[in-house]
């Protein structure tokens, strides 16, 4: 069995760091994260490099410095190859553990190598964030059973949904990272005929995504237990979705227009290896639903193959920045309530013979549960519309209105455990043009 590796030195909760904002309790990133992103400088090209706190290991010039040794020294040249962190997901997961590993014990308060880290650390202030991957394909599943059901108003799944992880080829060109987002034109029933209007049904969705490390050759499917192998890390996703022309396009085909406008992902790709501690049993399905196929069941996947990461979703609209009001709170979930695992998400997609390339991105889908505070997209949270709700300010919404800020946020804790966060994934709403 090629499955998940064990806990190791990188997720000792006794571990501090020399970077003291690192230590501090909330902190999305201590030494037990260090997730991998590029970033640039004064106008530079993009370059590796590791979340610590709240600075930025550049791990080009920690190489060229000869911090790192084997392994972990060809992992860092690899990070370093083009724009992208495509060549170090490709290595697979043992390269980028080395490196971990080496960074933690170069990181780590204690620290005896003498290395001067000042060298090599960058305020994350002063830094811009660059997408961490050349996307060249994103894939965006549908695997809560709890949004399929209020979506389709219905306590009933389809066979579809309870067969496998179903999911639509998305648009990997149009994938951004915080930011702002124009509202578009649509084109939607108007009676009995169309109209190209702006949007009037602006929705986001709170999703987590997986980037894939090592990929698999064409007509050769990736077997369930050695798909979380296939795992370099994880980000969070935003599917941005315009409701009102999803209704109109999704028959017969799916989605279209109303989502290739624009999905925007956090900039720091969190490690399966840091995730380890925070994987959990998948959830069991209903005695009166299908089980599994052979190719998407695993004893392995069902006692780990969910993770208990908590996410959230906060709205500041243009009126609550004026006012200097903080965000509000809309979405607060977790993603081990999905129906699918991402181990069987990778086994279904490669189960055709598709071959997943190192950087491809696989979401979620939204990540909603069983109680109301859990509806993970407006859809939900406005019966599709049809039930305005009130903001603390006296706002209401149904949808995103012009100048609506949305910050989509994740956090994985656990006792026993240093809890780790993803950053956030932020959007802005602007006007049609």
């Amino acid at each position: 069995m090629n499955g998940p590796l064990p806990l190791n030195e990188t997720h000792d909760p006794a571990r501090r760091s020399s970077v003291s904002a690192a230590n501090a309790p909330g902190c999305d990133f201590p030494i037990q994260n260090l997730p991998f992103g590029m970033f640039s400088l004064d106008g530079g090209a993009p370059r590796p490099g590791v979340a610590i706190g709240d600075m930025i290991v550049d791990l080009t010039a920690m190489q060229q410095a000869g911090a790192f040794s084997g392994e972990a020294d060809l992992a860092a040249r690899a990070a370093g190859e083009g724009r992208g962190l495509n060549a170090l997901m490709a290595l697979g997961q043992a390269p980028a553990s080395a490196l971990r590993a080496q960074l933690a014990d170069h990181l780590d308060a204690e620290a005896r190598a003498g290395f001067d880290l000042q060298k090599v650390l960058v305020p994350m202030g002063s830094a811009r964030m660059h997408l961490p991957a050349r996307i060249g394909d994103f894939t965006d599943f549908l695997t809560s059973s709890y949004h399929s059901m209020r979506m389709r108003k219905s306590d009933d799944l389809p066979l579809n949904f309870t067969s496998m992880p179903i999911a639509y080829h998305s648009r990997a060109s149009s994938i951004r990272l915080s930011g702002e987002v124009i509202r578009p034109h649509v084109q939607t029933p108007d009676g009995d005929k169309p109209r190209f209007a702006p949007t009037t049904q602006f929705d986001y969705e709170l999703e987590v995504g997986v980037f894939i490390g090592r990929g698999n050759e064409l007509g050769h499917p990736i077997p369930i237990d050695e798909a979380e192998s296939h795992v370099f890390g994880y980000c969070i996703t935003n599917d941005w979705s315009l409701r009102d022309v999803q209704y109109f396009e999704g028959q017969p085909l799916g989605p279209f227009l109303s989502k290739s406008f624009t999905t925007t992902i956090s900039p720091w790709i969190v490690t399966e290896e840091a995730m380890r501690p925070f994987r959990t049993a998948a959830r069991p399905g209903n005695e009166d639903q299908p089980s599994p196929l052979p190719h998407l069941a695993s004893d392995e996947t069902a006692r780990t193959g969910a993770l208990d990461l908590d996410l959230e979703a906060l709205l500041q609209t243009a009126k609550m920045r004026t006012e200097n009001q903080d965000p509000v709170t809309l979405t607060r979930t977790n993603l081990k309530h999905l129906f699918w695992t991402f181990a069987q998400m990778i086994a279904h997609h490669s189960s055709n013979g598709c071959n997943l390339m190192p950087g491809d991105l696989l979401a979620s889908g939204t990540a909603s549960g069983p109680d109301p505070e859990n509806r993970a997209c407006l859809a939900e949270i406005s019966a599709r519309g049809t039930e305005p709700f009130d903001l603390p300010n006296g706002e209401t919404r149904t949808f995103l209105e012009d100048g609506d800020e949305l910050t989509l946020r994740a956090f994985a804790r656990r006792e026993g455990h240093v809890p780790i966060g993803f950053g956030a994934a932020t959007g802005r709403v602007l006007p049609a043009t």
